[in-house]
């Protein structure tokens, strides 16, 4: 993993999972003697303190569901979010957004005002030496400051209303997140990590090419600007459609796009990939929707990704959606398997 995002070429085709996505067994002790890498999402190379802003977060169960609950209070106003967190503990969803109204606006751009940051490069370079040679440690430092806004602060629809109604304040905490979002970039880059994402699960059906090309793409490559400075790679999870905003992925500065997931299950196949971005490292998630076919199938799809992704190098396959669970242990050692025979892939 390291050799492809470094530009060189591995002797073999990388095989990774998100950490969650493979519980500890024996079938996941024998898929990582067989080369695959464990792909953990980092502890923070940096923290957030907010001196004269205080945060609780409340725990509860309802109706055998459990929420975490965050009540935040500014001088500027109180907030609260409530998010159902998943069963299998991997994940939640809002629920209920910090953003409630136009009253909101105040307290949001004071607790963004208040936020300083700090590095703490000690908890990366601990967990880095205790996972060793199993796995990849990414760091993650959250979406552009518009695409913050929309999926931390407001939901989607709040934000649509919000844009067509109060443009004005929604770009005003955009202004503030801009700078504080800079703040992280050089701590990131000074960082013992290798490679940060800028976020992802961008929607194009949602941002538009327009707000995409203005709000996004001036971000990422600022970023990895500072990034490439030192020796960094950055990428984005692009898990969804991507052929609307591909040409601008392609003129982006981003070094790799990450969980790139193929049709079936979205508007590109790795072939229009590869071709749309020669010079990116496609970092790609194999379609979700496969793993629920019988393993001839699995492996025949397996076979024509690496066969359109054969252009010398810059690939990896991963798993970074959740698998059935009684189909996880078959389909990801059916991938394994086709895998292990692949090889580098040839040069045309």
């Amino acid at each position: 993993v390291e050799a492809v995002l470094k530009g060189q070429r591995p002797d073999r085709v990388p095989f990774t999972a998100y950490e969650a996505m493979v519980p500890r067994c024996e079938t996941e002790r024998g898929l990582r003697n067989h080369g695959l890498c464990i792909v953990a999402l980092a502890p923070s190379v940096f923290r957030r303190i907010s001196p004269h802003v205080n945060a609780e977060h409340v725990s509860y169960e309802e109706h055998e569901v459990s929420y975490l609950r965050t009540n935040i209070r500014t001088p500027s106003g109180d907030l609260h979010s409530l998010q159902s967190l998943s069963p299998v503990g991997h994940g939640a969803w809002t629920v209920d957004y910090l953003f409630k109204g136009p009253e909101n606006y105040r307290a949001l751009e004071f607790m963004i005002r208040d936020e300083e940051y700090l590095p703490c490069y000690e908890q990366f370079a601990m967990a880095q030496e205790m996972m060793g040679g199993d796995g990849f440690l990414l760091v993650d430092i959250g979406g552009p400051p518009l695409h913050h806004i929309m999926e931390e602060f407001m939901g989607v629809e709040a934000f649509a209303v919000e844009w067509a109604e109060r443009r004005d304040e929604v770009l005003r905490l955009y202004d503030l997140l801009v700078e504080s979002r800079r703040k992280t970039y050089r701590l990131v880059a000074e960082s013992p990590a290798l490679a940060a994402n800028y976020g992802g699960n961008v929607s194009p059906e949602v941002v538009g090419l327009t707000q995409f090309h203005l709000y996004y793409l001036p971000h990422y490559d600022e970023f990895a600007d500072i990034m490439h400075h030192h020796d960094k790679v950055v990428g984005v999870h692009f898990d969804a459609n991507t052929w609307l905003i591909s040409d601008a992925i392609a003129r982006s500065k981003i070094d790799y796009v990450e969980a790139f997931t193929p049709r079936p299950d979205t508007d590109m196949s790795v072939a229009e990939a590869r071709t749309a971005w020669p010079d990116k490292v496609l970092w790609a998630n194999f379609p979700t929707s496969v793993h629920q076919q019988p393993d001839e199938t699995i492996e025949g799809t397996a076979r024509q990704i690496l066969f359109e992704a054969a252009s010398g190098d810059r690939f990896m396959l991963g798993i970074t959606e959740r698998v059935p669970p009684d189909r996880w242990q078959d389909s990801l050692s059916a991938i394994s398997r086709v895998l292990d025979n692949s090889g580098p892939l040839p040069l045309r």
